[in-house]
Parts: C-alpha cells; structure tokens; sequence
C-alpha cells in the first residue's frame, strides 16, 4: 500500500513539473480586446477561452514546437506554430473575416436577379409579373437603367451599344441566337421562357475575364439547380396555351414545357397598323434534366422553336408593299457541371451547341441562310484561403454561317464564314478586408477567321464605407468579331476585332428592402466596320476605322417597405454618345439612342381582392434620324416616346390565377423613326413615312392552373 501511494505521489510530480503554461492576449487588428476567443492546442483539449481584456492562460502537457489555433466567429482563424516553453504573455492579433453577409462585393455594373444574390435589384417574381412585359424577360430588364427601349428591334440596347454587343449565356454556356427571328420593324422578343430559370445576373459592363465576344453586356441566365416539387402547370392564352410538368426524384429531376402561339384569332379582333397575310406563328419547348452527384451537379438544357410569318411591308420608295414570308427552326443544347473535388477545387464545364435556319421570300426573291454555332468551356477555381481565390480556364467558340440568296431572275449569290476562336482566361479574387475587395483579370483569345490574337485585362475594386453602402470601380478592355452582317462578305481577312474600353464607378446602398443604385461611366470605342453603300453588300468596301464613345449616368431606387403591399422601382438613365461607323459621314448619336430615359414600375398587392396589379410607365426623350432634306447629317429628333402598361392577376383559387394585361393603356402615338425616299420629288423635297409600333395597345388575357401536391404552388411568378 505504501510502495503505491509513493508511485502516485511520484506520478502526480512528474506531471506537474513537465506542465508548460501558455498565456497571452488576443487583440483585433486596431489592438482592441477580443473577449470569447477560442484558444487551444491543435490535435488536444489543452485550451481557454479569452476574457473580457482579451486575456487567456492554460496549460498543456505538450513540448517543442506546437500549432495555437485562435478562432472567433467575426475573425479569421488563426494558426501560428509556437514552442511551447517560451510562449507566454504574448499577443494574438486576429484578422478581421471576410465571408460574413456584411463583407464588400464588387457591384460596378452588374445587376443581380434571384435568390442568391447577395443585393438583389429584382427578385426572379419581377422578371414576369413587370406591366408590360408579357412575360419576356428582355422587356422586363428594359426597365433597369442603362437599356434603351428601341420598341422596333426588342433586343437589348445597352449603354450605347448596337444589340449584337450583347451575349447571352445559360449557366455560364453561350447561347448564339437568344433572340426570336423577325424583319425589319418588327419587334422580337427573348426564345426563354422565365419558367425554367431562377436567377439572372445582367452586366452593362466591366464584367469578368471569363466573358468574351462582347463589346457592351452580358446576361446570364441560371437555371434552378433543385425544383420544389412535382407539379403540372397549364395556360390558356388569347394569344395560345401551354403546359409545363416537373417530375422530382432523389437525386435526379426533370422540367418540360411547351407553348403554342398563334396572334391570327388576337389580330382578327384587335386593330392592326400591320398588313398580316398570315400573322406570327410559334411552337416552342424546353427542357432541363438535372442529376445530382455527392460533389456536383449535372445540368442538360434544350430548347427548341419554330415560328413563322408573313406579312405586307411598306416602302416609301416603291408603291407596290413588299411582302416578306419567314419560317424560322430554331435549336439550342446546353450541358454543365458544377462540382468540387479535392482540397477545394471547383470545376465547372459545359458545351452548347445552336442552330438556326432562316427562309424568307422577298417578294419574287429568296433568301436562305443556316448558323451552326458551338461554345466549349472549362472552369477551375481555388480558395486558397478566405481572403484569394484563383480561377482559370478555356473556352473555344466555333461559328459556321451560310447564306443564299436568289433573285428573279434565278441567279444564286452565295455568303458565308467559318470562325474559330480559342480563348484562355484568368481570374483572382482578393478580400483584403471586409471594407475592401479586388478582382483582377486578363483573357487572351485567338480569332482565325480575322487572323489575331487579343488580350484583355480586367480589374475592378470596391471599397465598403458603411455598413449599408459601397463603391465600386471596373474596367476593362473588349473585344467582338463584327456583326455577321459584315463578316459573311470576308475576303483575305479583311476585318479586325471591334474594341472597346469601360471605365465604370458604382456607387450602392441596400438596407431593410430599399436599394439606391448611382453609376457613372465611359466607354471608348476604336476598330468598329465602315462600309461604303447604303447597307452592307457583297462589293462593299469596308475597313475598321470606326471610332466613338458614350459617357453617362444611371440611377436606380427600389423600395418595397415604406408603404404596405407596394414595391416600385425607379431607374433614369442618361446618356451621351457619338458613333462614326457603318455609312456615316461624320461621329454622331446613332439613331437607337435616347438622351433620356425614366422608367416607373408599381406592384401593389389588394389582399382582399385576392389580387396583385401593377403599372409600368416608359419614357425616353427623342431619338435621333436623318432627315436628307437638311445639310447637317441626322440633325432630326423624333418626338419624345412614353408607355403606360396595366397588369392584374386575381387569384381564382390558390392554385387558379386569371390575368389580364394592356400596353400603352393611352394608345400613345409612338414614332420610332422615320423612312426617307432615295430620290426627291418633283419638289426637291425626300418623303418620309412614320416608323410606328405594331399596334397602338396590346391586350392579353390568360387563365393560369397549377396542380400540385402541396395545393398551394402557382404561377404567379410565370405572369
């Protein structure tokens, strides 16, 4: 018993004396007190917590060379490797963490749309319930600032820029034709549906190193990653009907729907300014298959659509309408994945590929031509810590465009291009703080059609000077391959790539449902295509000596918390550009711009009406024309342009929604332009014509049935 209580007693000693203690202080970066740290020994449970002065102590049983792990929620962990022995009243100064929900992002000139964006300027409800929409998401981003309302084209006018400066992608992957076919002075609208998609980010500029081919913007489109539940959705329209069905399973999912448009029944009850033989046409569908792995997700998306139409077209110089008959076939695949995998690795990749075929008969003439168009990429992306993340990858775009054209006479002129462009692009995030932000880039790409290769720097910074608001700065160099227009008449590599320069500062606030937007920006153009003839001909003579620029202001306000039941949004855009490229005889602002325009749009929800109705007012000061009885080259202003839109969705039951929609509520004349004769009458004086909407007012009316398990889900976000 004796020779035991001198073991223990000899034991208890021994560990006593090899004991070390470990003592210290740990501060912020300001030298401030960190009280509630966690302090402790890496691989034991040797450890303290600091107290109100920041202070700790302990012992440990371990020697030599060891790793102090230091952590607190707001902080950056620390690991520092100390002995033992001699670290005591030492000071532990932790970094401030930059992943919080308070920390900077980088917000010069994108616009985010969606659940997951960190300060969302629409919600993905606002993409189709905006009056005046009818359910296109490019309308319902014409009432963000920086767009132009160019209601003859329907594409997107950005900041200046031509619609072809705009690309769209899907999760990432490039799509070659996003836009419905038409003709000239007939607007056409976005091929997606909002159905599928969940998120939008829209860039007017001084976007990532991992875009290219774009001199203006672009808008990329996310589809959901995960559907609710299964559900089967049916509309029936006055302008056609559709069903969409989504069938969800552990780990896979798939989404369906269809449309069927036909504007013949609409047309024959509402007036016309157009003369229709047979008026627009469509059938379209898309799918989305999604398959999740344990590190990853899988996305197969296609879509196709035909349409067609025909119509009688007025010329100025000919008293005899031109009759203009197109069918259009349109197919688009896209495939991605999106995953992680070893020590925080991110790999995303994917492939599209688009088709489309034109036939359109000009009068007696006719017109084919056919783009097979695909985009190859692959992503990958470190964090090598909390404060610098690196991504890298490569991307190869490959374009081939065939057109003929036979006239009366039966003779056949043959166009077209093959175009290959292989692009490496570079990307590091750095969060020096939670204050301040960084994001350098460069993309390189090599274009064999026009033979050169280009570079591409990125940057952009913001700085967070209050809890609730930011600046941001960007920019960027871009670069494009001119218009198709152009390109199928390439001879000996004639042309180069268009470029362009952004400057961009951004200014944010977001605080309790309010956002206040403030932009200013610069964009130098150089290299854009001149040609010699009236429009762009195969004997044309062209070269890129075309220059110009834009310089402008974009303000934006939401709010959907001063006043119940009510969001509005307000964006004003103000810009002034020149242009000398295509025919022009000197450096103007091209005819598709606008110095002034304000957009208002009002949600208002009537809980005992069951309802939600809506108004959206468009306005935009008058846009520029040539007028040739005047010396001074497009020295004429069309008058000023405005819209108001009505929407109301009455919710029948919680799955039953009808809706009804009216455009231009005031059948406001618009004039988009006018159309000049070549030759002058027997007075030396050009007629002209009006350039003027479709149809003075739009009505649409449409019953919306969702079934579902939950009997709770509807389509008042498809509206």
């Amino acid at each position: 018993m004796k020779t035991t209580v001198t073991f223990l007693c000899l034991l208890v000693t021994t560990l006593l004396f090899s004991q070390s203690t470990i003592s210290g202080k740990v501060v912020d970066e300001k030298g401030k007190p960190v009280a509630g740290a966690n302090i402790f020994i890496e691989g034991t449970y040797d450890g303290a917590t600091s107290n109100e002065t920041g202070s700790f102590s302990f012992t440990t049983t371990t020697t030599g060379n060891q790793t102090l792990v230091v952590s607190f929620l707001i902080y950056e962990t620390s690991k520092t490797v100390i002995n033992v022995a001699a670290f005591v009243d030492k000071t532990i100064k932790l970094k401030e963490g930059v992943t919080g929900l308070d920390a900077v992002i980088i917000t010069a000139g994108t616009l985010e749309s969606g659940d997951k964006a960190r300060v969302s300027v629409l919600k993905p409800l606002d993409i189709v319930t905006t009056a005046g929409s009818a359910g296109n998401i490019i309308a319902a981003l014409q009432t963000l600032p920086g767009i132009q309302t160019v209601g003859e084209d329907g594409r997107l006018f950005v900041r200046g820029g031509e619609a072809n400066e705009t690309q769209t992608f899907v999760d990432g992957i490039r799509v070659a034709q996003p836009y419905g076919a038409s003709t000239n002075n007939l607007p056409t609208r976005g091929r997606f549906s909002p159905f599928l998609f969940n998120g939008i980010s829209f860039s007017t500029g001084g976007y990532s190193a991992e875009y290219g081919e774009a001199l203006s913007s672009v808008l990329l489109l996310n589809t959901q990653d995960e559907p609710d539940q299964n559900k089967t959705e049916i509309s029936l329209m006055t302008v056609g009907l559709g069903i969409g069905n989504t069938q969800k399973w552990k780990k896979s999912s798939l989404s369906v729907n269809s449309n069927y448009i036909n504007l013949a029944p609409y047309q024959a009850a509402i007036p016309q300014n157009v003369d229709w033989n047979s008026p627009f046409q469509s059938l379209s569908g898309e799918t989305v298959y999604r398959y999740n792995f344990n590190n990853g997700i899988l996305k197969v998306y296609a879509a196709f659509d035909a349409s067609k139409f025909d119509v009688n077209q007025e010329n100025i110089n000919d008293p005899e309408k031109t009759r203009v008959d197109l069918n259009n076939n349109n197919f688009y695949f896209n495939t991605s994945y999106k995953g992680v995998f070893g020590n925080n690795w991110q790999l995303t990749s994917g492939l599209s590929y688009g088709y489309s075929n034109n036939k359109i008969n000009l009068n007696i003439d006719k017109v084919a031509n056919d783009e097979n168009a695909a985009h190859l990429k692959f992503k990958l992306r470190k964090s090598f810590s909390e404060r610098i993340k690196l991504s890298f990858g490569a991307d190869y775009f490959m374009t081939q465009f065939n057109e003929d054209f036979r006239d009366n006479s039966g003779s056949v002129f043959t166009n077209g291009y093959n175009s290959n462009i292989a692009a490496f692009f570079s990307e590091v995030d750095v969060l020096f703080s939670n204050k301040w932000a960084a994001k350098v880039g460069l993309r390189a790409a090599n274009n064999d059609l026009l033979n050169e290769t280009t570079i591409a720097p990125r940057i952009s910074f913001a700085y967070k000077m209050a809890k609730n608001s930011q600046f941001s700065f960007a920019y960027g160099n871009f670069t494009q391959t001119p218009s198709a227009d152009y390109v199928k008449y390439s001879n000996n590599n004639q042309f180069e790539s268009e470029k362009a320069s952004h400057y961009i500062l951004n200014f944010q606030y977001n605080k309790n449902g309010k956002t206040f937007r403030a932009e200013t920006y610069y964009k130098e153009y150089s290299d854009l295509v001149k040609f010699n003839t009236e429009t762009p001909l195969y004997n044309s003579t062209f070269n890129n000596s075309g220059l110009g620029y834009a310089k402008g202001l974009d303000l934006f306000w939401r709010d959907g918390k001063s006043i119940k039941n009510l969001e509005y949004w307000v964006s004003y855009s103000y810009i002034d550009t020149e242009r000398d490229y295509k025919n022009f005889s000197a450096q103007v602002t091209p005819s598709f711009v606008a110095d002034h325009s304000l957009s208002i749009v009002t949600k208002y929800f009537i809980t005992n009406w069951k309802s939600q109705i809506g108004f959206t007012n468009s306005y935009s000061s008058g846009r520029p024309y040539n007028n040739p009885n005047e010396t001074k080259f497009m020295n004429g202003k069309t008058k000023a342009y405005n819209s108001l839109s009505f929407n109301w969705a009455y919710l029948l039951s919680p799955q039953k929604i009808l809706y009804f929609s009216v455009s231009n509520v005031l059948a406001t004349q618009n004039v988009f332009g006018y159309e000049y004769a070549k030759n002058p009458n027997s007075a030396g004086i050009y007629n002209r014509r009006e350039i003027t909407p479709t149809a003075d007012r739009f009505f649409f009316v449409g019953f919306f049935w969702t079934i579902s398990n939950d009997k709770k889900d509807n389509q008042l976000r498809n509206l």
